[in-house]
């Protein structure tokens, strides 16, 4: 069986980066994993304060797009790692999500948009789904350190 998620209004929604789960990550408070995403396009510029400030995800999105930022040199080769480290700590920091993330087992996690080819499957289900691999790789490594800290109890 293959989980499904999308909106973060529906089940498996903790999986998006749009759900309202905010962490501690870089010395700073980040309201979702979307808002730290798409404010390290722009690191050492005001533009990363801009973003992780607006109040919605959808907001930190839409900036994180504009074609007036100045967008890192070295995005491409970073965006899949920084996706990682924003994923990791979201399911570190609540208990209560990284359960539902644990309790998938092994089964495939896909993000079901129908307009992004590179981090969800896309209409067709051609996409390369690397939020759903991230996720999967997170869980398993969440799994390994459950482990770790239930036998040292």
């Amino acid at each position: 069986m293959t989980i499904y998620f999308y909106s973060p209004r529906e089940q498996y929604g903790c999986f998006s980066n749009f759900s309202p789960h905010g962490f501690e990550l870089d010395n700073l408070y980040w309201y979702t994993s979307e808002h730290y995403f798409q404010a390290q396009k722009f690191v050492g510029t005001f533009h990363v304060e801009q973003i992780r400030l607006v109040k919605t995800p959808n907001d930190a999105a839409k900036m994180g797009r504009e074609s007036s930022r100045p967008l890192r040199q070295d995005w491409e080769k970073v965006k899949d790692d920084v996706m990682r480290k924003a994923v990791m700590r979201k399911f570190a920091t609540h208990q209560y999500i990284r359960e539902i993330l644990l309790a998938t087992d092994n089964k495939e996690i896909v993000e079901n948009s129908p307009i992004d080819y590179y981090w969800g499957c896309g209409s067709d289900g051609s996409g390369k789904n690397r939020l759903g691999i991230i996720l999967m790789e997170v869980r398993e490594i969440l799994r390994y350190n459950n482990g770790l800290r239930m036998e040292r109890e």
